[in-house]
C-alpha cells in the first residue's frame, strides 16, 4: 500500500496529467480525512479554490493537499504522544479512555459515520480543527461548538420522539436527544457524491457555485433528519 506522502509528492508532480494529480490527491484523503471523505472534498475544494476546471488554476491541487498534509502532521504528533504516554499510564490504570475525538484514529471524527451530509462540516481550516479538538482534549475550555467554534444558537431536530440540539454551522450534536438513544442526522436535500467529486458545487473560475447546492448552512441543518441507530444482539 503506498503512503500518503507518496500520493502527496503525485499531486505536486508537474509532469503528470491533471487527472492523475487529481486522483492523488482522492488517494491522500482516504489516508487522512477528518471531515469524512467527501465532506473533506468539499472543504479543500473551497478553501483552496479548486475549479471545476482544473487546467484553469493547477496549483489549487497543491494548495489542498498542503492543508491536508499540515492537518495529519499536527494528528500523527498528538497519536505518537498519546501512545507513548498509554504505556506509561497501563502500568497503572490499564483501562484508562482514549481521548473522545479520535481513538487513536481519525476515522473517530464524528463527521466520518456514514449517511453525514457532506456540505455541513466546520469552516476552520483543517490544521486548526486538530488544534481545537487537541485543546479540548487537554482541558481547555472553548467557546462555542465544541467542533467549529460557533457560538450561535442551536438548531432543534426532532427525533420521532424528543428533540436534539445540532450546531447551526457544521452539524456537530451538542445537546442529544433525552432519550439516551444513539442517532444520525441524514439530509433530505441531494448531495450526490459524483456531483461533489466533479466540483459541481464550483465554478470554472474556483469560486463556489451559487446556484448549487443552494440551502447551505443553518437552512441546511433545519432540513436533517434523525434516524435512531440499532445495536443488534450478537448472533
Amino acid at each position: 500500500m503506498t503512503s500518503f506522502l507518496t500520493h502527496r509528492a503525485l499531486v505536486h508532480d508537474a509532469d503528470l496529467p491533471l487527472f492523475r494529480r487529481h486522483r492523488a490527491l482522492r488517494t491522500c484523503l482516504t489516508r487522512f480525512a477528518p471531515y469524512g471523505f467527501h465532506a473533506t472534498y468539499h472543504h479543500l475544494t473551497v478553501r483552496a479554490r479548486i475549479p471545476r476546471l482544473l487546467l484553469v488554476d493547477p496549483e489549487s491541487l497543491g494548495r489542498a493537499v498542503e492543508e491536508l498534509h499540515e492537518a495529519r502532521t499536527l494528528w500523527l504528533a498528538r497519536a505518537e504522544e498519546y501512545a507513548a504516554q498509554r504505556k506509561v499510564e497501563k502500568r497503572t490504570s490499564p483501562r484508562a479512555a482514549a481521548p473522545v475525538w479520535w481513538n487513536l484514529s481519525w476515522r473517530g471524527s464524528p463527521y466520518c459515520r456514514g449517511g453525514h451530509d457532506p456540505f455541513l462540516h466546520p469552516q476552520l481550516s483543517l490544521p486548526d480543527y486538530v488544534r481545537r479538538q487537541n485543546a479540548l482534549m487537554d482541558g481547555a475550555e472553548l467557546p462555542g461548538c465544541p467542533a467549529c467554534g460557533e457560538e450561535g444558537p442551536a438548531v432543534e431536530v426532532s427525533t420521532g420522539h424528543d428533540r436534539a440540539e445540532l450546531c447551526r454551522s457544521c452539524s456537530r450534536v451538542l445537546v442529544p436527544c433525552p432519550c439516551d438513544r444513539q442517532h444520525t442526522f441524514e439530509s433530505t436535500l441531494p448531495a450526490g457524491a459524483g456531483s461533489i467529486w466533479r466540483r459541481a458545487h464550483m465554478t470554472n473560475s474556483g469560486e463556489p457555485n451559487p446556484h448549487w447546492p443552494t440551502d447551505l448552512g443553518t437552512a441546511r441543518v433545519e432540513r436533517l433528519v434523525a434516524y435512531e441507530v440499532l445495536h443488534l444482539p450478537p448472533p
